[in-house]
Parts: C-alpha cells; structure tokens; sequence
C-alpha cells in the first residue's frame, strides 16, 4: 500500500518528484518516479540513514526498489548511504569515481569530525559505492513515461557537482536539484575542495538549463525560485572577487 508522501516526512514537489530534509545537516535526498524505474537524488550520511530512506521509498511506492541514484557531490552527507541500495545503478559526474576511491580515508575523517559517529563513519566508508556512470556534460535517463537530466554543472561548491532537472510531463513547472551548489538554510559552504572562481558560472549554468520558471532544490534549505539562485549566484561572485 503507497503512503502519502507527507506522511512519511517528504515534500510533495510534483507528480512523482519529492524529496526529504535529512535530520542533522539538514542535507536535501530527491526522490524521481517512473513507470519502469526508481531515481534517488543523493543517499544520507550513513548506512542507517540510507536504509531508512530505502524503507521510506518503498512505503511511498508499494514496495518498489531505487533502481538509479545519482550523487550531487562528494561530501559524506550526500553519498555515505549508497551502498544499501543494492543494484541501483549509480552516477556522478566525471571524476568522482576516482575521487572517492582515492579520498576515502578523508571522507570517513570529515564524517566523524562533522559528528557522525566513528563507527558508523568507519562501516559506511569501508563499503563504500562509487559510480558506475560517469557525467561530463548531459545525460538524459529514461525513468518509462518520464525523461529527467543529469548535468555536470560544476565545478563550484567542489570539483564534481551533479544537478537532477525533472520536466513536468504535463508542462508545469521543471524541478531542479541543485546538490550544494545552492543552499537556503545558511551561507554556501566553500571547503578545501570548493573552486570559488567558477561557482558563479556553474549558477549560470544551472539557471541556463532550467529556466525562470524552474522550481529549484537546494542541497540545505527550502525551495527556492529563480531569483533566489541569481541573487545567490551575485552574492558569491562579489565574495569571491569574480564577473
């Protein structure tokens, strides 16, 4: 039996297209449906946190399985819980296989020193998925009765940033994760692995691909509008000396 979708804490953002504010950070997990397949957008900080997101789905949809998770960036908040989804098919853009494999170890160190749990930390990092599926510019998935895109956007808030856009197959309004190349709930957060110079144009991008009219999804925060991601967009350039 499906549940509505506010019963089991996500927002509703169109048909089939919703996602939940994860406890703690605050950390943004989109959810996608098709006829024929499941797409989660980001997977929680731990294994816990994704096995409970993997049950919230499946209550959501009568018991189906996440087939597709595409992964917004490398920070634990974001990718720590894939490995519960047995069999999906995983992507992110270009690079972060390798990046992951190779910074493992400061993964799991930024977890903990962020307030994860040390074991926790340690069990999601020791099986920790990388992508199968590697995004260099665009990639259109087909989800049966519905197209959404993946878009290599960055680099901005770190070397390897995924936005999910999410037309409305009846002509309403696009949804576009933005991971955390767009946060409401506070200041952007410009890490060791930020490249600051070209975050103002990577929000050109993402504003490029979905338009005026585009609800957008921040990786922390509410939903925010068009206006909110240029003003965002100005505020960064001016604080990072950049046109």
């Amino acid at each position: 039996m499906n549940v509505a979708w506010e019963e089991s804490g996500w927002e509703r953002l169109g048909d089939g297209v919703g996602r939940r504010r994860l406890p703690g950070w605050d950390a943004t997990v989109g959810l996608v449906l098709g006829e024929a397949a499941v797409l989660l957008y980001d997977t929680g900080s731990t294994l816990r946190e994704g096995a409970e997101l993997r049950a919230q789905v499946e209550a959501l949809t009568g018991g189906r399985r996440v087939t597709h998770i595409a992964l917004s960036h490398p920070h634990f908040d974001h990718v720590l819980g894939t490995a519960v989804f047995a069999g999906a098919e995983v992507y992110g853009a270009v690079g972060l296989d390798e990046l992951l494999r190779r910074e493992a170890d400061a993964l799991r160190t930024d977890a903990v020193r962020q307030g994860v749990d040390e074991h926790a930390a340690e069990e999601a990092v020791d099986v920790l998925v990388t992508p199968r599926h590697t995004v260099s510019g665009e990639w259109t998935l087909d989800l049966g009765g519905r197209q959404v895109l993946l878009a290599n956007v960055g680099p901005g808030h770190s070397g390897h940033d995924l936005a999910l856009l999410v037309p409305d197959p009846d002509g309403g309004p696009e949804v576009v994760f933005c991971g955390d190349l767009v946060e409401e709930s506070g200041e952007p957060q410009a890490g060791s692995d930020a490249i600051p110079a070209r975050w103002p144009a990577a929000l050109d991008r993402l504003l490029g691909l979905g338009g005026e009219e585009a609800v957008y999804v921040p990786g922390h925060g509410a939903v925010v509008d068009a206006a909110f991601v240029r003003t965002q967009r100005d505020e960064l350039a001016r604080r990072f000396g950049v046109s």
